[in-house]
């Protein structure tokens, strides 16, 4: 079963596996392109992993809404405290 997502995951590793071989006949057979040919090979596996299992439908529960008031809070409940990352109001540093 193939869907859209597939068959452009299958376009894009093609793409990539094309850059990869134009980067080794630049580059030659050195460790970072080595390391990019494997990483394409995992790719390729994972890739065809999920295209021969079908995708698991996942059931998101509904999370409870708590109603947060538009109205301001009491300014005293902030008393005292500092904005942090801003530094505090300029009203509070002596100096």
């Amino acid at each position: 079963m193939s869907t859209t997502e597939m068959l452009e995951l299958e376009r894009t590793i093609d793409h990539l596996r094309h850059c990869v071989g134009s980067l080794r006949s630049l580059y030659g057979d050195v460790p970072q392109v080595r390391r990019l040919v494997n990483d394409l090979e995992r790719l390729e596996i994972d890739s065809g992993d999920l295209d021969a299992s079908p995708p698991h439908l996942t059931h998101h529960e509904q999370a409870e809404r708590i109603p947060v008031p538009d109205t301001p809070y009491d300014a005293s409940m902030w008393q005292g405290a500092d904005d942090e990352g801003i530094g505090g109001h300029p009203t509070e540093h002596d100096g």
